[in-house]
């Protein structure tokens, strides 16, 4: 069923969750409030680098499905649409609460858009919020505004994005679930209706909003969960001259805990995971429960960057290589990039440090504008004493044990992402550490 969408936000969620929709055949406006990305977006190109991204947006474009708008531009258009997804930011407060001054403001001015709409429209929160926020913010300043009643004159929904950045093109369209919370039976049978074409075996979970919103949480907390579980383990391991590889897949293999997220390392980091668990964190505190296990896997996470640094004998003085500062790779995301954390010590110890990743650099440079960045990773590598290898990209896994023994002054790798093979890289004379690897 075609249908014609508006997509409030086009960061990471918004233009993906637009730009999929319209390679399903519907009409979709992208509405932001940043004239550049507007401009970027209807030149067909991507603002933000995901994989997949650019030339599924340039098709739709080209093909007229998709279109571009400021948001007080678009308002003033008098286009008609079935259904707004709200995908606009929920950053964190300073003391890790949720920000929900945007989710405020859309709610505004979807309020002001169906106020003139004569047919049934439906409101979908598709942001990130905490439980009680789709039904007791959103929902009375929609009625404010548009002086419409919920569940009456026009549908509200909750629905929830799962999409990992790297493979939210495929996560989105190749979904494991469609999580559909709505105020009442018409309103989430209207938001059925667009996920008609997915393939019918992917579960439809039906909730109320407030289960929606925390279907989310539960499952980000939980993926965190098993990251700072398995970098504790790792951080043991290290200890007792044991490889935790071997740990890790041996548990994996078990169908109850499975492979997935066990990747130990530098920690956690991007959009979603810390910003959710802080945010889950303050809203159980303000319900008057103290949730301990969550408190516990931020403070790993927190922690666990300084690990790879440890590793380090002496860094007064030394020439540093960063490979890698991306989050994860295949993304320029830095949010929260335990790189970050990892850079900011550095400075303290009066080290020259030189940074590569293929495509996060522009980002970086923003927090980080007096480091040297370069082209690729043997070039990183020049003359420097001490390399940590934060991100796992395919360029940086290609690297040979020749390429530090030819290039650095003094081959000393910490590997923050086991990315090599600590047997064969020892083998070669050169002084390689690992997160999680104790062996001698």
């Amino acid at each position: 069923m075609r249908m014609k969408i508006c997509v409030l936000g086009s960061g990471y969620v918004g233009l993906v969750t637009g730009t999929c929709f319209a390679e399903r055949g519907n009409e979709v406006y992208c509405i932001d409030i940043d004239p550049k990305k507007v401009d970027l977006i209807n030149k067909g190109v991507s603002p933000i680098f995901e994989p997949g991204l650019e030339q599924l947006l340039r098709k739709n474009i080209e093909k007229g499905t998709l279109r571009a708008f400021i948001a007080k531009d678009f308002y003033h258009q008098e286009i008609y649409t079935d259904i707004s997804f709200v995908c606009v930011p929920t950053p964190s407060n300073k003391d890790g609460s949720i920000n929900l001054g945007f989710i405020k403001k859309a709610s505004k001015d979807i309020g002001l858009y169906i106020k003139s709409l004569k047919d049934y429209h439906v409101v979908i929160i598709k942001s990130t919020v905490v439980p009680g926020t789709t039904g007791d913010i959103a929902s009375p300043m929609l009625e404010k505004y548009s002086g419409k009643k919920a569940g009456r004159d026009f549908g509200l929904c909750m629905n929830p994005e799962f999409l990992r950045e790297g493979s939210a093109i495929e996560d989105f369209l190749k979904t494991d679930k469609i999580v559909i919370g709505s105020i009442d039976k018409k309103s989430g049978d209207s938001l059925e209706k667009i996920y008609e074409s997915w393939d019918k075996k992917i579960p439809r979970v039906r909730a109320n909003l407030r289960t929606a919103e925390m279907i989310k949480y539960a499952q980000n907390a939980f993926l965190a969960t098993k990251i700072s579980f398995i970098n504790e383990i790792a951080n043991i391991c290290q200890k007792n001259g044991i490889d935790t590889n071997e740990v890790a897949y041996a548990i994996g293999l078990d169908p109850r805990i499975n492979p997935r997220f066990l990747k130990f390392g530098v920690g956690y980091g991007g959009s979603c995971f810390p910003k959710d668990v802080k945010a889950l964190i303050a809203a159980s505190e303000k319900s008057g429960y103290k949730p301990k296990l969550l408190k516990v896997v931020e403070n790993i996470n927190k922690k666990q960057p300084l690990e790879a640094l440890k590793m380090a004998d002496e860094l007064s003085g030394k020439t540093v290589s960063i490979l890698g500062l991306s989050f994860k790779p295949d993304t320029d995301d830095i949010r929260e990039a335990p790189s970050i954390k990892i850079i900011n010590e550095l400075k303290k110890h009066n080290t020259k440090i030189k940074a590569y990743d293929p495509q996060a650099i522009e980002n970086m440079k923003k927090i980080f504008p007096d480091i040297t960045y370069t082209n690729s990773p043997l070039e990183c590598l020049k003359n420097s004493d001490i390399c940590f290898v934060l991100t796992e990209w395919k360029e940086i896994k290609e690297l040979e044990p020749k390429d530090f023994i030819n290039l650095m002054k003094t081959p000393f790798v910490i590997d923050g992402r086991r990315v090599f093979d600590p047997k064969k890289m020892k083998q070669l004379g050169f002084i390689y550490k690992a997160i999680g690897y104790g062996l001698s």
